[in-house]
């Protein structure tokens, strides 16, 4: 980075709050640890108005912005790159919550604020805020929004998308847009807010929203089923979606290969004493007991030979343990070479998941036969993720000359299915070269236009989400 005087910018945000060298390394890198970049300064404002003035100066003098929220992105999309003098614009410090409107079943949030923070607010109002997911206590809701994120209630509620009314935006030139409404219907032109979902930082930051709350549920229930076969996958899931269509919150695959590895590595029992290839963790959860309608999904899984065997939570802290094994499913903590396997965030239609699935492992079997292959996900929106890893520092230099070939096969399988290549993660930089085929050349096209009027100088977050 070239030598840039940042003294306007701490008299802006506070010499505490630009960060550099040392002290500003850990934000240059993803959780991941796969991508790494470099800038002039982590920027820490505290404030719409901060925010604003930043991005100000950053228009005068041609520096590029990336936006980070908690930095537990899985495709790059926070971590700076290229070689134009850039920021790192980080909005931890803005936690406020502002208000709980449990009467407008509405929260308004500034961007900083954790998925968790906030579903324990919604929570002390008796309302439920829906997302979660493993990072929850460290990913926030800006970087929620930007990448549109899902999470293990997507079946019920939909994704992050599904729940934003408004937001407040900070335009590249550091112009503040206020859409911070709680109408749930608006029909006097576009739907900016929407526009902005999803976006990764690349047309505007996003500094507070408002967003839905939820009846929060009286009674919860969970139960990790043992699958016979993973090609009845989708006759389980149906059967769950007729035994209790209206509190069904959560469906996920669980492989063997990653319970027992998680279980391993944080030295848990394992819950069950018979073994299965594939499991599934089911949620249900309302207004009035979900006991029964639990034990009848069961009862019918068994006795149609869908499932073997069943855990059933019967306290909040074996519900909680039941879903440790699904949050530490990810193989960021569970494998040292994981930073050079193929992560994949693939969803396609539900009923094709399967054949995902195997298509997917006889691939990697054929390509890379020493390596790891398992998925886990979300049955219920079609989002199953996919890793291939090596093991071994042996593996390492044979798995990285399989990887393009494995990448380019696997991806025309999730084009040709009719999937997406990312249905949570974001495109970030990992995806970016990947996604021109899911797409048709004009749509492409038309987000370029709306890049170009909002970002002409191509300042906000270049170099990712947009293929070439």
């Amino acid at each position: 980075m070239p030598d840039i005087d940042l003294d306007r910018v701490r008299a802006l945000v506070g010499a505490a709050n630009v960060l550099t060298d040392a002290d500003a390394a850990p934000a240059l890198v993803d959780w991941r640890t796969v991508y790494a970049g470099d800038a002039l300064a982590v920027v820490r404002p505290g404030t719409t108005d901060e925010v604003a003035a930043v991005m100000s100066w950053c228009a005068e003098h041609g520096i590029v912005v990336v936006p980070q929220g908690g930095n537990t992105g899985l495709s790059g999309g926070a971590t700076p790159r290229g070689t134009r003098p850039c920021i790192a614009l980080s909005l931890q410090r803005m936690r406020a919550i502002e208000s709980v409107d449990a009467a407008g079943w509405t929260m308004t949030v500034q961007a900083g604020v954790t998925i968790e923070a906030m579903q324990e607010a919604a929570a002390a109002a008796d309302r439920l805020f829906a997302p979660d997911w493993g990072a929850r206590g460290s990913a926030t809701i800006g970087g929620a929004i930007a990448t549109d994120a899902g999470g293990n209630n997507v079946v019920r509620y939909g994704n992050m998308r599904d729940q934003v009314l408004g937001l407040e935006v900070v335009l590249a030139d550091g112009r503040v847009w206020d859409g911070l409404r709680s109408l749930r219907k608006d029909s006097t032109g576009y739907d900016l807010a929407h526009l902005f979902v999803g976006s990764e930082g690349t047309l505007g930051v996003v500094t507070r929203a408002v967003v839905k709350l939820h009846p929060a549920p009286q009674y919860q229930q969970s139960a990790m089923a043992a699958l016979t076969d993973l090609d009845r996958l989708m006759d389980v899931f149906a059967l769950a979606r007729s035994t209790a269509p209206d509190a069904l919150t959560a469906f996920e695959l669980l492989p063997e290969t990653g319970v027992a590895k998680v279980c391993d590595t944080f030295d848990l029992a394992h819950p069950f004493a018979t073994r299965a290839d594939f499991y599934v963790l089911v949620r249900f959860a309302g207004t009035r007991p979900v006991t029964d309608l639990l034990a009848t999904f069961l009862d019918d899984a068994s006795a149609a030979g869908l499932a073997t065997d069943a855990a059933v939570a019967a306290t909040a802290e074996q519900e909680q343990r039941l879903w440790f094994l699904r949050d530490e499913l990810p193989p960021m903590g569970l494998y040292p070479h994981q930073a050079e396997g193929l992560k994949l965030d693939a969803a396609v239609p539900i009923e094709r998941m399967v054949a995902f699935h195997d298509a997917v492992r006889a691939i990697a079997d054929e390509l890379a036969p020493d390596a790891l292959a398992y998925g886990f996900g979300h049955v219920g929106d079609g989002n199953l993720h996919m890793t291939i890893l090596p093991l071994t520092d042996d593996d390492v230099p044979g798995f990285r000359a399989a990887k393009p070939e494995l990448t380019r096969r696997i991806d025309e399988i999730i084009v040709g299915l009719g999937g997406t290549m990312s249905a949570e993660h974001g495109v970030g930089q990992e995806l970016r070269s990947r996604v021109a085929a899911q797409k048709p050349p004009v749509e492409w096209e038309l987000m370029r236009t709306i890049k170009a009027a909002l970002d002409p100088d191509d300042r906000l977050n270049p170099g990712v989400l947009l293929p070439e």
